[in-house]
């Protein structure tokens, strides 16, 4: 079992799991802590938080960390905001962690500022590229909604980065293993503001923060009866499907769904917006995937001054026209 240096300076990632198995952002935040680490000769030190999750820990090892620390709790088998930022407060502070990497997921949003504000860390949230020199971390995030990137330093002692999800590449895990440890965070009652009376699941259903590829589908669509031909393009890429804020408003769609400033920020390999006409909150959250295909009978759309192709037609006849191509093509 390997003993970590005390005089290194650590870097604790958070490792995000779900119903106990790990989420991709977990990988991605470990592994660029393991790039940060080596430019500055730190350590990495893993935090996993939840209920019966010991026997995952190890594999965090094979994307960088030196130390996998395990927190379980029965009563954290469920996430809580207030409970779950307890404990990675106080595992930084344990380890004197000076440097602290959360996902810029659903999660890391929540627990972030409240994290900051226990440890006065200074907090950088949703950071597209991070970069060590000389001993002092740089980030790059977006600002104006989307429009520019600007470079941030934090001069706190203890410093936070929230990393936004498919923008980090975990690439594949090594043969390296992590020495696992557990430890114990009392929480009583008043730790958790909120209780969970149920969880619903759609059964094989991909997040949109995390898919390689998503389809989208806006108010141009005109119902939701009409989300059957997003599906079904989507179910040709195996992408997943999101949809615009007016199409979830109008209560089309979930919200778990929705892409955009006040949804969820995605960086996919290949986004296809179908019928979304690219207000300014749409493309704040999707203006960093690698390819955007738009499909739009305007060709004044704003979407189209982001998209790197561009279909100017109905959607209800190009997309249909679209799946049928790409199923011959798959031979699907």
């Amino acid at each position: 079992m390997s003993v970590l240096p005390k005089n290194k300076m650590k870097i604790l990632a958070f490792a995000e799991q779900r119903n106990g198995q790990f989420k991709k952002v977990a990988f991605e935040v470990v592994k660029a802590a393991k790039t940060i680490a080596d430019q500055m000769n730190a350590e990495v030190v893993a935090l996993v938080v939840g209920n019966n999750i010991a026997s995952i820990a190890g594999q965090l090892g094979g994307y960088g960390a030196s130390k996998v620390i395990v927190v379980e709790d029965s009563k954290l088998e469920l996430y809580s905001t207030t409970a779950y930022s307890k404990v990675i407060a106080e595992i930084a502070a344990t380890e004197s962690a000076e440097v602290i990497l959360l996902p810029a997921s659903a999660m890391g949003k929540d627990v972030g500022p409240r994290i900051s504000v226990k440890l006065n860390a200074g907090l950088a949230v949703d950071c597209t590229a991070l970069n060590a020199n000389g001993g002092t971390i740089t980030a790059t995030r977006p600002v104006y909604a989307g429009k520019g990137m600007v470079d941030v330093t934090i001069k706190t002692q203890t410093k936070i980065f929230s990393l936004r999800p498919n923008v980090f590449t975990a690439g594949n895990s090594s043969a390296a293993t992590a020495a696992v440890e557990t430890k114990k965070v009392e929480l009583s009652d008043t730790d958790f503001s909120a209780v969970v009376k149920e969880v619903k699941q759609s059964s094989g259903k991909k997040d949109v923060a995390e898919a390689d590829i998503i389809v989208s589908g806006g108010r141009g669509l005109k119902g939701p009866e009409h989300f059957k031909m997003i599906e079904d393009l989507a179910g040709s890429l195996n992408a997943a499907v999101g949809a615009s804020r007016a199409v979830v408003d109008a209560g089309w769609r979930p919200h778990d769904e929705q892409v955009g400033q006040t949804g969820k920020t995605v960086s996919p390999s290949l986004y296809v917006a179908v019928a979304i006409s690219g207000a300014v909150q749409h493309l704040a959250g999707m203006s960093s995937s690698k390819y955007i295909v738009a499909i739009n009978k305007d060709k004044d759309a704003p979407i189209f001054t982001v998209a790197d192709y561009g279909i100017v037609g109905d959607a209800f006849e190009v997309v249909p026209a679209v799946t049928a191509e790409i199923k011959k093509l798959l031979g699907k």
